[in-house]
């Protein structure tokens, strides 16, 4: 399970529509270490005022990893989360996670970094089974 939905978040999803707000709070708290990773890279994003900013650290445990794994793999995790923090994530190698301004979407370092050669050129034996 990816979430850990309470019962009264779980209701209001049953009647309609859930707010981002009530959403991105259920994130946090399910998924600390995906939270966390992406916290950083979006506060670094806004800190150094660039349209891009990355971290690299591969997480310490495969737990660690699978949150990654379910919070940027998901639509409407990674959304809810590029909507709350204002940025486009972008990820690779089960761990690397980027944060790029929306306006740097279209740019030659982002399209670099989610194109398949990016992708290639980041691989190394050491990540292959993540």
């Amino acid at each position: 399970m990816s979430l850990n939905v309470s019962p009264d978040l779980l209701a209001v999803a049953e009647r309609g529509d859930v707010t981002d707000t009530e959403f991105v709070a259920c994130v946090r708290e399910s998924l600390p270490y995906a939270w966390e990773v992406v916290s950083k890279v979006m506060t670094s994003l806004k800190a150094e005022g660039g349209e891009f900013a990355d971290h690299e650290v591969p997480p310490p445990t495969e737990a660690e990893r699978g949150q990654l794994l379910r919070a940027l793999a998901s639509d409407a995790i990674r959304g809810g989360l590029e909507r709350h923090f204002g940025a486009k994530l972008a990820f690779q190698n089960c761990h690397r996670v980027a944060a790029f301004s929306f306006g740097a979407v279209g740019s030659e370092r982002y399209q670099a970094f989610v194109s398949p050669r990016g992708q290639l050129l980041n691989q190394s034996p050491e990540l292959r089974n993540c």
